[in-house]
């Protein structure tokens, strides 16, 4: 029979795990405000394309397939923030409501 295998975790293990991973992202100029404020930006850029493709079809000059491949986009980028958001206010409820 194979055992489980098992790894120990120490408190002080762990807060130089955690420093060392948030000094590789600072030093690296991300880390998760980067991140969400790209992800954030490449969602405005989206709908700013797909409007640009709208009222490019509406004055004559677009092709129908870009505009309806844009919206697509946009829209499900949407749904996606969307649901990111959801998530988030869950998990803070979720926080909220733990006894202390």
């Amino acid at each position: 029979m194979t055992g489980i295998p098992t790894m120990t975790i120490t408190p002080s293990g762990t807060a130089a795990t955690a420093a060392s991973a948030y000094a590789r992202t600072q030093a690296g100029g991300g880390g998760f405000g980067a991140s969400l404020q790209q992800a954030m930006q490449n969602m405005v850029d989206t709908g700013h394309n797909a409007d640009r493709q709208a009222t490019q079809a509406l004055t004559g000059g677009g092709n129908l397939t870009d505009v309806v491949t844009a919206l697509s986009r946009a829209e499900l980028t949407l749904q996606t923030a969307t649901a990111i958001r959801d998530r988030v206010v869950q998990a803070y409820q979720d926080i909220a409501r733990m006894p202390i």
